[in-house]
């Protein structure tokens, strides 16, 4: 059936058992979803599903919570089982049914993907996982090794049916549905039902109930939406632009990759626009901390896939940035959709390199709106909003503390020194604005390297390595983009040297660049005066000259490479095979530095 009425039930109305109800009322769900509110009832009552809805809708509960309310927890075997396409949405799958049943004491999860050794889901499955989330692939793989048995299976779920069609697990999930028993109960769930999919459902589902949620457009009423053509800089540089002059509360910027997330989260920070990443690799914990510092206030940028974003509900975020064009485009319907939410106006832009364009007319058709273009604001307009927010914090000391010390001492700074109170007022100015210039001068075009890690990670997303082999012989490079170094420049030898400890290391994902760059960067340090790095897999040792001053010392203990805090000390052991200077330790400080 279709339902015409979207009015939310609330899910005491749902026959629920009260340990899943005070899971979801603690989660801050108040009432259902339509799909939710259509499709609990009947799974609850043993039928067969086949629900058809967009994503985003809540589909996890709505399947998730009928199955939890039939699950033995003292039966130590898999009894719901739920195949989605993808390792994220498997992991986010996975991290919603742990949430709802937080209060079953014994609920195991146990979640199969590929990319992850054996061993860790051995482990899971041999605990006595009662629910297995996977990928079809990894599934497979564990049945044919007889680690997953279903002969105690009562719940079975297809998630994001059509994307596995999309992605050619057809065969591999009919093969996983002939090793289930016919008794076991069903539920399918896609946001299109091509004839496939229907195929799928007609040969293993029981006479199932066909839920229908129609469609809804959401971005028209209150989002304006732009559209920046990559062009001139670099994006990261464009989006260091829009944090500094657009007026917004919070912003959600989407990117491709997990890693991204924690990239550009990184580069934000260090420039001085405090962000934080949201990524499928994070546990619930910490997931829950990062929503709840977006909803407080505490931060204001945040940084995410689409996978993560789905269902987030932050009435704050105004502003929604497309780093990276998403890969589909009802995505983008939903990436907007986190914003202009409670009656709130909201705004979106989107970068597009001259080749993605074309999807801009898609966008406009699936939101019955106008994409409209985007002007990067210029040098000149950051130094304006520079300018006039030093005056603001000013006028508001003058305002609101007690300066008439502060008076007296810079009267009589004058009177010894006849200076000006104008002069000394530049001074202190100069002096304030030496991180952040207030007149910043224009970048220079973007740096070959990172043109071209833009080119290709904007390929298709995949990192194609035929495209990669094509550019010819030019030099390897990171994942990062960066040309392998070159010239290497040897460190002073003219200096006495002091080992210290940075409490980050190989597993954070450091390398010897990025302690570069942070300690040249915040310390006003040249990079010929920083020594031997030895990385470890928690923490580095580090060459930096003897007698470091108290106030340098106390800066780097603040300092966050990879997300973690240096908290340096002075170590006995001794950092050797001193580093060879490297181009991109240049690259690392000027990067830093950058005004923008």
């Amino acid at each position: 059936m279709t339902t015409p009425d979207n009015a939310p039930v609330s899910f005491d109305a749902l026959g629920l058992p009260e340990t899943l109800l005070s899971a979801v009322k603690s989660l801050g769900f108040e009432s259902s979803t339509a799909i939710q509110a259509q499709a609990i009832p009947p799974l609850l009552a043993g039928k067969d599903v086949l629900g058809e809805a967009q994503t985003g809708t809540g589909k996890t509960a709505a399947f998730g919570l009928p199955a939890l309310a039939q699950i033995d927890v003292s039966m130590k075997k898999p009894q719901l089982m739920v195949l989605a396409p993808t390792r994220e949405l498997a992991m986010q799958v996975a991290e919603a049914i742990e949430s709802f049943g937080k209060n079953m004491k014994g609920l195991r999860v146990a979640t199969l993907y590929g990319g992850q050794s054996y061993g860790p889901q051995f482990q899971q499955l041999e605990r006595g996982a009662q629910v297995v989330v996977g990928t079809p692939g990894r599934l497979m793989d564990h049945l044919r090794r007889k680690s997953l048995k279903l002969s105690s299976l009562s719940f079975c779920v297809l998630d994001e049916a059509d994307e596995m069609l999309n992605m050619g697990f057809l065969e591999d999930i009919e093969w996983i549905l002939e090793h289930i028993s016919t008794e076991t109960q069903m539920a399918l769930f896609s946001a299109t039902m091509p004839p496939q999919i229907r195929k799928i459902a007609n040969r293993f589902l029981k006479e199932p109930e066909h839920i229908k949620i129609a469609a809804v457009k959401k971005a028209k009423a209150n989002i304006k939406q732009f559209a920046w053509k990559v062009s001139g800089i670099n994006k990261m540089t464009a989006l260091e632009r829009i944090a500094e002059v657009e007026d917004f509360d919070a912003m959600i910027i989407f990117v491709r990759t997990r890693n991204d997330t924690v990239d550009v989260a990184e580069k934000l920070e260090r420039a001085g626009y405090p962000a934080l990443a949201l990524n499928g690799d994070m546990n619930q914990a910490q997931r829950e901390r990062t929503i709840e510092q977006m909803k407080s206030g505490k931060s204001s940028i945040l940084v995410a896939t689409d996978v993560v974003a789905r269902g987030l509900d932050i009435p704050r975020i105004s502003l929604v940035v497309n780093y990276d064009l998403p890969g589909d485009n009802e995505a983008y319907v939903h990436r907007i959709g986190r914003t202009g939410r409670a009656g709130r106006e909201g705004m979106s832009i989107s970068f597009c390199r001259p080749r993605e364009m074309y999807s801009l007319r898609h966008y406009e058709r699936l939101t019955s709106g106008t994409v409209e273009t985007y002007e990067l604001p210029s040098i000149q307009e950051i130094g304006k909003t520079r300018i006039e927010r030093t005056r603001t914090e000013m006028a508001a000391i003058v305002a609101e503390k007690d300066i008439a010390n502060m008076r007296e001492i810079v009267e009589a700074m004058a009177n010894e020194s006849e200076l000006s109170i104008t002069d000394l007022a530049a001074a202190l100015l100069y002096q304030k604005q030496l991180k952040q210039p207030l007149q910043p001068k224009e970048d220079p075009k973007p740096r070959r390297e990172t043109r071209e890690r833009n080119d290709r990670n904007d390929r298709d997303g995949r990192g194609r390595k035929d495209a990669r082999d094509n550019r010819g012989n030019r030099g390897d490079r990171d994942n990062r983009g960066e040309r392998a170094p070159r010239k290497p420049k040897a460190v002073r030898n003219d200096v006495d040297w002091q080992t210290y400890r940075l409490e980050v290391g190989k597993e954070h994902g450091a390398r010897p660049g990025d302690i570069v760059g942070a300690i040249a960067n915040e310390i006003s340090l040249d990079s010929s005066y920083i020594g031997a790095i030895n990385l470890h897999d928690k923490h580095s040792f580090v060459q930096l000259p003897k007698g470091m001053p108290d106030k340098s010392f106390k800066q780097l203990k603040r300092v966050r490479v990879r997300r973690q805090v240096l908290d340096i000390t002075v170590s006995d052991n001794v950092a050797s095979s001193p580093r060879p200077r490297r181009d991109n330790d240049k690259k690392s400080e000027r990067g830093a530095k950058r005004a923008n």
